[in-house]
């Protein structure tokens, strides 16, 4: 895999967990990997800015006269409740996004980023998203961007939008996933302990964190033990051993610390899964079922149906 380079557009005021969130995971990737396959670099109007907290930032680069073909260039958001694109370090970078953006790059905004990427063009007819108190803003300044509410991110061809705050993490892990493997952005939620798996369709409480509010280890095992391969052939017998108990008190425990049955707990994993296999390939829909870890067709049917009262044939075609 050819080295990719990532450029972190630092504005004043810049939330720092949009900021580090993302990058941390794109360094853990590299750990991970055992070696460089990201390659950060931090450009600024300014070598130094304050962040949201109150800490400096410095020895930041300039913002570059010319752009590497294929980079991503990720945008985070800044502190406050309205974005402020008169301000000089705001018209600098948005002068910049325009002169210098290309069709090769992939441009991912977290949070309020959304709304500087908006100022520069880059989302002019494309679907985005961004944190819930700025989507009237997005809308605002170009009536051409179909705003998506209640989404973790949005991916439209190369632009990818998020919510903001943990959502960049969410953002970084798909984009891993893509650049490097699943498999990889799995390794990487599970060392940030964070869960991998929010997709873009997802709502901001994904099925892979409900039904984690609790605090019984027994049956964090468990659902830990489900989310790393849902796709396996759980049955009660098998996580009762794990759980080195009964398979009739395993299920009494899930039920009153999970708010839920370990069947649908499985099953909702199972959807997620076939959700973003839905929308991001072509398969039939007998091989989305047995990838997703259903038994059959039939089911993963019958199952979609239930969970979202359309056939999973009609969401695809939406897709």
């Amino acid at each position: 895999m050819d080295k990719q380079i990532v450029y972190f557009i630092v504005l004043p005021d810049i939330l720092l967990i949009d900021l580090a969130g993302p990058a941390d995971a794109f360094l853990f990737a590299n750990r991970r990997l055992g070696e460089i396959q990201f390659d950060l670099r931090y450009i600024s109007p300014s070598s130094s800015i304050p962040s949201s907290i109150g800490l400096s930032l410095g020895n930041l680069s300039p913002l570059p006269e010319t752009i590497e073909e294929q980079a991503l260039i990720m945008i985070p958001g800044v502190r406050g409740d309205e974005f402020d694109q008169t301000s000089l370090a705001a018209r600098q970078t948005i002068k910049w996004l325009r002169q210098h953006c290309n069709a090769s790059h992939r441009i991912a905004c977290v949070c309020a980023g959304a709304l500087v990427a908006a100022h520069a063009g880059l989302l002019k007819n494309k679907r985005a998203t961004t944190h819930h108190s700025h989507c009237i803003d997005l809308a605002k300044i170009d009536a051409s961007i179909q705003v998506e509410e209640n989404r973790i991110f949005v991916e439209d061809g190369k632009v990818l939008t998020s919510a903001g705050v943990t959502a960049g993490i969410d953002l970084s892990l798909h984009l891993i996933a893509q650049i490097c493997s699943p498999k990889t952005a799995m390794a990487v939620a599970r060392a940030m302990v964070v869960y991998f798996r929010r997709s873009g369709n997802d709502p901001q409480l994904s099925a892979w964190l409900q039904h984690r509010n609790h605090l019984h280890p027994t049956i964090h095992k468990i659902q830990d033990l489900i989310s790393r391969d849902p796709t396996h052939p759980w049955n009660l017998d098998e996580l009762a051993g794990h759980a080195s108990t009964s398979s009739r008190h395993l299920t009494r425990l899930f039920k009153l610390h999970a708010q839920t049955s370990v069947y649908d707990y499985l099953t909702s994993l199972r959807l997620s899964l076939a959700d973003q296999l839905l929308s991001q390939t072509d398969w039939s829909i007998e091989r989305i079922a047995d990838a997703a870890g259903f038994g059959s067709a039939r089911q993963f049917r019958r199952c979609w149906q239930t969970a979202y009262k359309t056939s999973p044939s009609h969401y695809q075609q939406l897709q």
